[in-house]
């Protein structure tokens, strides 16, 4: 009985880049401009885990002498990866709050040292491009597979809340932007990368 690798429950690492970074071939780490959202990657995000979202608004055209449909139309459709992330270092912050500069303040004779962060995002939305992957593939338990987005916001309004008992979390909401450089129209928010097969020698 073969195994069913199709059937995939692993846990899944969100990276940020500038937009126009290279994306890694699926069995290379990321490095270089790309950055692990969370300190410690999946470890800080919250048992929801990594959510994949291919929303559409489709328009179903029915005529005068039929009851059921006849024609449909796509009028709208996004591509949205959410999570919470239990991290609230300025540094994982900033992705909620427009990719903000931290500054960070050393400590001096009588003062504390200290980092900041603006919490205004302004007009501008910045974007990033975005890399969702995990260890498992529908091809092999040893195999990634990874969501490549060349461009995307963070669209999400977290309320981050302070408690005893509970880890403060940001809601983080990415949308994919339509890619103008994109090699085909059906990857204008990216592609999916599953690994078939390890790399030849």
């Amino acid at each position: 009985m073969s195994t069913p690798y199709e059937v995939v429950a692993q846990p899944f690492t969100l990276w940020v880049a500038p937009v126009g970074t290279a994306f890694p071939d699926v069995d290379t780490e990321p490095n270089g401009s790309w950055t692990k959202v969370g300190t410690s990657g999946d470890l800080n995000y919250t048992e929801d885990g990594v959510t994949v979202t291919h929303s559409q608004s489709v328009e179903l055209w029915r005529a005068l002498g039929s009851t059921g449909p006849r024609k449909a139309f796509r009028g709208e459709e996004e591509l949205r990866i959410a999570l919470v992330l239990a991290d609230v270092s300025l540094e994982h912050y900033k992705n909620a709050m427009n990719y903000n500069a931290v500054t960070d303040t050393p400590a001096g004779v009588g003062t504390p040292g200290y980092r900041t962060l603006g919490l205004s995002r302004g007009l501008t939305v910045n974007q990033r491009a975005l890399l969702v992957r995990g260890s498992g593939s529908p091809y092999g338990d040893s195999f990634a597979m990874q969501y490549e987005i060349p461009v995307a916001v963070e669209a999400g309004e977290p309320e981050v809340v302070y408690t005893k008992t509970e880890p403060a979390g940001l809601a983080l909401e990415f949308v994919a932007i339509e890619d103008p450089n994109a090699s085909s129209d059906d990857e204008r928010f990216g592609r999916l990368v599953a690994q078939d097969a390890v790399a030849g020698t």
